[in-house]
């Protein structure tokens, strides 16, 4: 019967995901991130972190080989919403994530009642202007700086954060959005290790005069890591988060 067939189907789906040449193109380090955001529901955050981890359990069964990061906004107009992202891929890794068709149905059954999809963006990270890898350190705490500039303004926006600037003190870290929202758009991350480090370092916070008027708008928040919401990721921070398959690498 078509109903006793379905058990074998999954498992196909879900070994050919897991076949080696598959877990390669998946492990494939590269300079693309994926950034989202879940608004959870209005009193409904409990629900919601319960059914976010229960869709991480999904990852690990699944032996997902990415890092998922996880980030409640702390300080912002979006407070308490989620933000996840994954970081340092390949464009060959992205087209080789875990089985989408039940990625997806794990999100309805466990995300999406209590919360609503509020963005999800590709970026490729760039390494001249930063300081760090396109992986951030995850720290307790980020600041997350989004920049929207005016139409056609990004060639000249990188090359006024390049021309003579004193290298960033501490982890800076700017990825260019590929696709997602409007462009152009630009993110900068910003890890540390306190709210005072944050604060104490408002002096390097402002961009050069220069791409003053190549911005339309520019939008600064402050995440708190949520080491028990992340995955396969090495907390610096409390608590401990699920771990991947040891198939392959994070």
């Amino acid at each position: 019967m078509m109903t006793n067939r379905w058990p074998a189907l999954v498992a196909a789906v879900l070994l050919a995901a897991v076949r080696p040449e598959g877990l390669a193109a998946q492990t494939e380090k590269g300079p693309y991130a994926r950034i989202a955001v879940l608004r959870p529901h209005n009193g409904d955050t409990v629900d919601f972190e319960a059914g976010y981890l229960r869709h991480l359990e999904f990852h690990r069964q699944a032996k997902d080989t990415w890092g998922w990061y996880g980030w409640s906004i702390w300080a912002g107009d979006r407070q308490r919403w989620f933000v996840y992202a994954t970081f340092g891929h390949s464009a060959a890794s992205l087209d080789n994530p875990v089985p989408a068709a039940e990625d997806e149905r794990d999100n309805i059954a466990n995300v999406t009642p209590h919360a609503e999809f509020a963005g999800n963006a590709l970026y490729e990270f760039l390494p001249v202007l930063s300081r760090g890898t396109g992986v951030p350190t995850p720290t307790p705490r980020v600041e997350l700086t989004t920049v929207d500039l005016n139409p056609g303004a990004g060639q000249a926006f990188e090359a006024a954060l390049g021309a003579g600037q004193p290298p960033p003190q501490g982890e800076t870290l700017w990825y260019r959005m590929v696709a997602g929202g409007p462009a152009p758009r630009y993110v900068r991350l910003r890890p540390r290790p306190s709210l005072a480090s944050v604060l104490e370092g408002q002096g390097e916070q402002a961009l050069p005069d220069k791409v003053n008027g190549l911005v339309a708008k520019t939008t600064v928040e402050i995440l708190n890591f949520r080491p028990t919401m992340s995955y396969g990721v090495a907390s610096r921070g409390r608590g401990r988060p699920l771990r991947p398959s040891r198939r392959g690498p994070v």
